[in-house]
């Protein structure tokens, strides 16, 4: 038997007791301390049981950090060759992967310093489905410092640029996977989206990005933020390969908690039929609230409001979806606009005690345990907080006032009122098929620079989530596909659908990106 926990200290345990405001004499204390002589010679038991983990089926090396020469826009923070399958469905894809999914051998730092030196022993559910579809991983994607930003500017590599415009932001949390697929490295990527990740880059890279239905995509083996916003999935550069991909990704995983309850045991789909099928008769509900926003439409968040620009490219797009047979409707749902303010009451106190205090793995759920990136991140915590970036260092600040002053009752009311703002979209969809407006009503800002000041590199960082999160909350799909361009930059139009008809979403999306080459509209 290994020797496993120690049994604690009188000090200890009288340390703790302080912690939980409980008066105890020495004596209360050394009487404790006895009473768990059992529990701690029992734990020692669970170290010498086998760990089951998921299994790593392809041969690797172990790759390296890329010279800029290399790597221009900063994209990719590791590069690598990992071979799938001979043949499959993906068979001859070459795929960057989201630093935030577990590649075993290849270093994740899910962008952040602070977590530098941890190297996976698990290959994530996703990356082995794309290697048994035949796809070649060709490295980790860079991403936003704990994937806690929208902007270009907070990695722990540096800056990532915009391909279109390397001034620009290039958005985030996926911004290395969005940059690596517009500079043309790769047709196909991975990211993940817990309040826009994926789309508001393929927003501003003029790529595709599509945040599945809730659950779709197994979440096994990629860094969470809080279990109820979690998303991970296909980021390409056109809506066919993002339905190829889709089909390879989604289905069932009993390892992740997400599913449970989410997903049928035997769901299977094909999104290929969606390809060249086509818009006609297809119900399109224009969302009146995701245009014409202005400072006060969230007064306290000081959001930019919308471009007209941007608003007329996303209008353009839907006229050119009904003259291909569309019908179209404007659509009200007064609640979007609260949506994002119930979504950071979950987002600063989910982050806080899910990814930073509980090493993203937390307590409570059936499914797989990641021990070994929970150890490194417990270590992280007490030794490299002060790398933690300031958008991270705010959340944490934010949500540990909330557990501690309010004792999770903000994080609570956040998520019963996530019902009412769900069934506020499903009326909505009950009249029409899609729901359309724009990915973010604005275009992207420069890149601040390295000595910005705090108030500039907060709002780089959030600025740009005014119509995203709130479909984390809801849990619809929803893709943001180019279509349009203003001083050089592209702009996103964002579909969303009912739970788990992506395959509609996409049919509408192939539709928009065939009807006309956004980059001359």
């Amino acid at each position: 038997m290994s020797r496993g926990p120690e049994l604690p200290s009188v000090n200890q345990l009288a340390a703790i007791a302080q912690d939980f405001g409980l008066d105890m004499t020495l004596d209360d204390l050394t009487n404790q301390r006895d009473a768990m002589r059992g529990a701690i010679a029992s734990l020692r038991h669970i170290d010498d049981m086998p760990e089951e983990r998921p299994a790593v089926a392809y041969p690797r090396t172990s790759g390296y950090r890329p010279h800029p020469d290399e790597n221009p826009y900063n994209a990719w923070y590791w590069r690598a060759e990992i071979k799938g399958a001979e043949t499959g469905p993906l068979a001859g894809e070459e795929i960057g992967i989201k630093d935030v999914v577990s590649v075993a051998g290849l270093p994740m730092m899910n962008g952040a310093r602070a977590l530098e030196g941890y190297v996976p022993i698990i290959d994530a559910t996703i990356v082995t489905r794309l290697l048994d579809a035949g796809a070649t991983i060709v490295g980790k994607t860079a991403c936003a410092d704990f994937s806690f930003s929208g902007g270009g500017h907070t990695s722990g590599y540096g800056p990532v640029r915009n391909p279109r415009k390397p001034t620009h932001a290039p958005g985030g949390s996926s911004k290395g996977s969005a940059a690596a697929l517009a500079a043309g490295d790769v047709a196909m990527a991975i990211g993940g989206d817990q309040g826009g990740s994926i789309r508001i880059p393929a927003s501003w890279c003029g790529v595709v990005g599509h945040k599945a239905t809730f659950g779709l995509i197994p979440y096994t083996g990629c860094l969470a933020i809080d279990m109820t916003l979690d998303h991970i999935g296909p980021m390409t550069n056109t809506v066919e390969n993002t339905a190829r991909m889709l089909s390879v990704l989604a289905g069932p995983d009993p390892l992740d908690p997400r599913q449970r309850g989410v997903i049928p045991a035997d769901y299977v789909q094909d999104y290929m039929p969606a390809i060249g099928a086509g818009c006609e008769g297809i119900r399109i509900g224009v969302l009146s609230e995701g245009f014409g926003q202005t400072t006060e439409s969230w007064p306290e968040f000081g959001l930019p409001g919308s471009e007209p620009a941007v608003d007329e490219a996303v209008r353009a797009a839907v006229r050119r979806l009904e003259e291909r047979g569309a019908t179209v409707t404007e659509v009200s749902v007064p609640q979007h606009y609260h949506g994002l303010r119930v979504w950071f009451a979950i987002a600063a106190e989910g982050a806080t005690e899910f990814m930073l205090k509980s090493g993203g793995v937390g307590t409570g759920w059936f499914g797989y345990y990641n021990t070994q990136f929970l150890e490194h991140a417990s270590r992280a915590a007490l030794t490299r907080q002060n790398d933690y970036p300031l958008t991270v260092k705010n959340v944490l600040l934010l949500g540990g006032y909330l557990k501690r002053y309010y004792h999770g009752t903000y994080y609570a009311k956040a998520q019963n009122q996530r019902r009412r703002l769900t069934e506020a979209y499903d009326k909505a969809l009950a009249e029409v098929d899609v729901l359309v407006l724009p990915t973010i009503p604005h275009l992207p800002a420069p890149i601040p620079s390295l000595d910005a000041d705090f108030g500039e590199y907060m709002s780089r960082a959030l600025s740009m989530i005014n119509n995203t999160p709130q479909f984390n909350l809801t849990g619809h799909p929803a893709i943001s596909v180019p279509c349009g361009v203003s001083d050089d930059l592209p702009i996103g139009c964002q579909i969303v659908g009912r739970h788990f008809d992506d395959l509609t979403v996409l049919k509408v999306a192939d539709a928009l990106e065939k009807s006309a080459d956004w980059q001359s509209v």
